[in-house]
């Protein structure tokens, strides 16, 4: 290890002592030319001034007693660039250094030796002499002029005297050395003056080295003086923040005696009591106006207790506070009325919602069950439908007709258990779960809680939020609910919970157990228009600052815009468009100046360009092998072609294309088994040979989309033994239902979503499973309208309807 500034008050007074009463002057004795290297790790040290080192390493301490011995105690003194801890004479070291004359070596524990002397003057490296087992070098000395300096030196000379007296008033770090080190400056010497005040800076290494190899004494006088007034500047930064830091703590200080004093004074005349007791008084009042469960105000007193004993500044006493405060902070027995009006509920569903009409005698049935009952319990609503037909805004117009207080927050994406049941005291940070925190939000115990996207709730290590669920959800559990935080139970047996989905099959069976499934189908596009009319068009007019009669869109419109830009099941990409609208029109307004403004059919390519949608129908006329089916999505409804080629060969194969699922695929196989065994049964004899003389290709477009389910079943077979016949099936009808091997066709879901996809393409001759006959008899008139359909209990009632002309 190199050398290490020793910066002892007793040493540095010791060091200052041996050499006060001399004058600084030249060293008249004859200096040794070769002389051992010693590398310095921290800064350069200048001639002139007596100074405590230390050195430990056995090869340096070991090369200073020998320098001693035979040199007269003369070493040379050089800074580092880069120090080799293993061997110093491997450290690449600067070529100017300082003689250095030892006066006394102390040893020290660990084998180092701490060095008293002073440094006589520089030198310059001429060449490498020795290096191993000590490091020498020849040098050249250099000695300083003997002329007094001029005008202009001396003036240099006292401006530094005046900014390094200034450094010290700001650092009274060693000031007693340095001043008597200053009394003995001699201005008739300035390089040695100099040196000596360049051994008190804390400049960088660096700086301090060019400041040794600076021999023209003008030059070495700008440098040290420019580097005295930035460490000038430096001390008087540090003395501003100091002060600053300084004011801030004893106005702290002030201010906290002035409180404490203020505080007794108000204790003393009975104006107020201590922090802590008011604290409690403040809960106890808070307590005593709500009607607490016994098991809950058992808690309280505890806690209360424990919070009296308490210090105001432990931190134990800020989480009982919180703990108590959150417990207060619940409607405990408190429940708003409800309305028992059911007319008055009807009404705020008509008025709030377009069509639905199933969906609000479903839900008005629930309400007037809760009326009649005065308590929901056993009732949990789960509506399910595609994005954008109003899940959300249903359950908030159930809380309308109700008059109870309406909480939504959604649970997709959901991992954490805790966001439902809380987070245990033990946790810093810990809080309440989502429900207790809607409870405090609400103010009361009743009211209508929406757990949105419940179909899209997340599992991880952090625990199963839909296992929670099911105590909140489960009638028989949630009159005590118990809460991590809360550690009480609490009855949410009258809160009444609204969840939505876009589908059922990702929820898990225990909770789907649990609710009451409504579905929300989707509009047609009637029933979208008089929605844009009513709602979504003076909506967007109200956000956009216009009133209700400076921009109009005519139904015409609006039935283009449903189906041509914005087919889907809900209405939400059809308000994005009239948005759209609306700010191309008041671009429009704002450049022509026109206060009315109407937007009639052929004015919509205009606004929202070409259209986005085509349509669905692939084939204008009929096609051996083609049939149109109808499927169920996320989105709702939509139809479905079934394509089956063949390709003459030696031997019959089938397969299928289309990204189809497991059970579709099965559908697939299904149809082609039957229909082979069907063709069996006819007379037509290349209808019989057609599977074994043919590689069938069966393909359901459109190929990037997955599709599975097993309602393709007839659409499949149709489609083989259209193929295999040769005979085009008509054009004007569509179909969905699952078949068996022995052509007994089994019912399937979604019958109102099919409808409206078919509908939609202009198909109004459908074939359903007979076991389907009620769902589509109990379709609203408006879907029905205009739509036959054939029911098919057997694949033979498929090929009646399908060809009605026989011939088959």
């Amino acid at each position: 290890m190199a050398e290490n500034i020793i910066t002892d008050d007793e040493v540095i007074e010791e060091a200052l002592t041996e050499q006060e009463g001399q004058e600084l002057q030249k060293v008249e004795q004859v200096l040794p030319q070769n002389l051992t290297i010693l590398p310095l790790s921290q800064k350069p040290i200048f001639p002139g001034l007596a100074m405590p080192l230390t050195f430990s390493g056995k090869a340096q301490v070991e090369a200073l007693k020998k320098a001693v011995e035979e040199q007269e105690g003369y070493v040379g003194l050089v800074l580092a660039r880069e120090l080799d801890q293993d061997d110093y004479t491997e450290s690449e070291l600067y070529e100017v250094g300082t003689l250095f004359q030892v006066l006394r070596i102390n040893p020290m524990a660990n084998g180092a030796v701490q060095v008293l002397g002073r440094g006589v003057n520089r030198f310059r490296k001429k060449k490498v002499v020795l290096v191993k087992p000590s490091l020498r070098w020849e040098v050249e000395h250099h000695k300083e002029p003997e002329d007094k300096p001029g005008q202009d030196l001396r003036a240099y000379m006292m401006a530094i005297s005046g900014e390094i007296k200034e450094l010290l008033k700001l650092n009274p770090l060693f000031q007693e050395q340095v001043n008597m080190v200053v009394s003995q400056l001699n201005y008739d010497a300035p390089g040695m003056t100099m040196d000596v005040i360049s051994n008190l800076l804390s400049s960088d290494a660096e700086a301090l080295q060019e400041l040794l190899e600076t021999y023209d004494l003008h030059e070495r006088a700008q440098t040290l003086l420019k580097m005295i007034k930035e460490e000038l500047e430096i001390a008087q930064i540090q003395k501003r923040i100091n002060q600053q830091i300084e004011e801030k703590v004893n106005k702290q200080q002030k201010e906290f005696f002035l409180r404490e004093q203020l505080k007794a004074i108000k204790k003393e005349l009975g104006i107020e009591k201590e922090e802590g007791e008011s604290e409690v008084e403040k809960l106890e009042k808070r307590f005593a106006e709500k009607e607490l469960p016994e098991e809950v105000q058992k808690t309280v007193d505890e806690e209360l207790d424990k919070l009296r004993t308490l210090n105001v500044q432990s931190p134990e006493f800020n989480v009982t506070r919180s703990y108590l405060e959150n417990i207060a902070s619940l409607p405990w027995g408190y429940y708003s009325e409800d309305n028992s009006d059911i007319k008055k509920a009807r009404t705020v569903l008509d008025d709030e919602h377009y069509g639905l009409e199933e969906v609000k005698d479903r839900i008005l049935e629930f309400l007037s069950t809760v009326i009649k009952r005065g308590t929901v319990s056993g009732s949990i609503v789960c509506l399910v439908g595609p994005p954008g037909v109003g899940k959300t805004s249903v359950g908030k117009s159930v809380a309308h007709a109700l008059d109870r207080e309406f909480y939504r927050f959604s649970v997709g994406g959901m991992r954490d258990e805790a966001e439902i049941k809380g987070h245990r005291r033990t946790y810093i940070g810990a809080m309440p779960g989502k429900l207790i925190q809607a409870l405090k939000r609400v103010g009361t115990s009743n009211p209508v809680v929406m757990l949105d996207e419940i179909d899209k709730i997340g599992t991880s290590f952090r625990g199963d939020p839909a296992s929670a669920l099911l105590e909140v959800l489960d009638p028989e559990q949630n009159s005590s609910f118990l809460d991590h935080y809360l550690d009480l139970p609490y009855d949410l047996s009258n809160v009444l919970f609204i969840t939505t989905a876009n589908q059922l099959d990702t929820i898990p069976g225990p909770l789907l157990d649990r609710m009451e499934v409504i579905r929300l189908a989707g509009y047609v596009t009637s029933e979208k228009v008089q929605i844009a009319k009513r709602y979504l068009l003076p909506k967007q007019l109200k956000e956009h600052g216009f009133e209700e009669d400076e921009i109009d869109i005519t139904e015409e419109a609006l039935a283009l815009i449903a189906e041509k830009y914005a087919r889907e099941a809900g209405v939400r990409n059809l308000e994005k468009q009239i948005r759209k609208i609306i700010r191309k029109a008041t671009l429009k307004l704002a450049e022509e100046e026109e206060v009315k403004f109407t937007i009639e059919k052929d004015d919509v390519e205009e606004f929202l360009g070409k259209p986005v949608f085509k349509p669905e129908r692939l084939y204008n006329e009929s096609v051996p092998g083609v049939a149109l089916g109808l499927a169920y999505t996320s989105l709702g409804g939509a139809t479905l072609y079934v394509e089956a080629n063949g390709i003459r060969g030696k031997n019959g194969s089938f397969k299928q294309t289309g990204q189809l699922g497991d059970v579709m695929k099965e559908s697939a196989q299904i149809a082609h088994s039957y229909i082979r065994s069907r063709l069996s049964q006819m007379d037509n004899k290349a209808a019989q040979e057609y599977f074994d003389n043919h590689q069938v290709h069966l393909h359901v477009p459109a190929g990037a989309t997955p599709k599975d389910g097993p309602s393709a079943g007839i659409t499949m077979a149709l489609a083989l033994f259209s193929l295999a016949t040769g005979k085009p099936i008509r054009e004007d009808i569509a179909m969905t239902g699952e078949l068996t091997l022995t052509g007994k066709v089994l019912p399937i879901g979604g019958v109102k979503e099919k409808a409206i996809a078919a509908r939609r393409v202009g198909v109004t001759n459908l074939i359903l499973p007979e076991d389907n006959r009620r769902d589509f008899e109990e379709l609203q008139d408006h879907i029905k309208e205009g739509i036959s359909v054939y029911y098919a209990d057997y694949f033979d009632d498929v090929l009646a309807a399908a060809y009605p002309d026989g011939g088959f």
